[in-house]
């Protein structure tokens, strides 16, 4: 069965869109990096074109769980916690990872967005002001990527563009 749905992320306006059968669904404030759009290894950059997810991660998990490693912590992130881990890069509530579809753009080799480890994840709310800023992620509010969780399945195709 083919899906009519997919996700569009706007790296230009911070938006991430649920389009389903050619009309905008549901819409989402984001944050993607603050290196701009790029696909190589170690550039900190957010890649573009067709993507799927690949895995939907956190199923069950309390709203912001804290995740390492595509693994719950039994941490909950909180704004005093944060301060206690200035450096750390929170990845939390849900984790949806992302894999390329576009040989030699997008995957395989040195542009690989399932070995970057590119994914939709939570954020700390009070993070996310409307700019780019992740590391090459798009992340969102929690209460944001727990409801898109719910709405879409994996294997759901993601089209980031600039």
């Amino acid at each position: 069965m083919v899906s009519n749905t997919h996700l569009d992320i706007d790296i230009t306006s911070q938006r991430l869109a649920i389009i389903h059968d050619g009309q905008v669904t549901h819409q989402y404030p984001v944050s993607t990096a603050k290196n701009g759009p790029g696909e190589r290894m170690g550039s900190e950059r957010t890649p573009c074109g067709w993507h799927k997810i690949r895995a939907k991660i956190g199923a069950g998990q309390p709203l912001n769980q804290v995740f390492v490693g595509r693994r719950p912590t039994g941490e909950i992130y909180s704004e005093a916690f944060g301060r206690q881990f200035p450096h750390r890069d929170w990845i939390l509530t849900r984790i949806l990872w992302l894999n390329g579809l576009e040989p030699g753009k997008n995957r395989y080799r040195e542009v690989d967005s399932g070995w970057r480890y590119i994914y939709i994840h939570g954020s700390p709310d009070q993070l996310l002001d409307g700019t780019p800023q992740s590391h090459g992620c798009i992340r969102m509010h929690n209460a944001d990527v727990l409801d898109l969780f719910d709405r879409i399945g994996a294997g759901t195709k993601v089209f980031i563009h600039a």
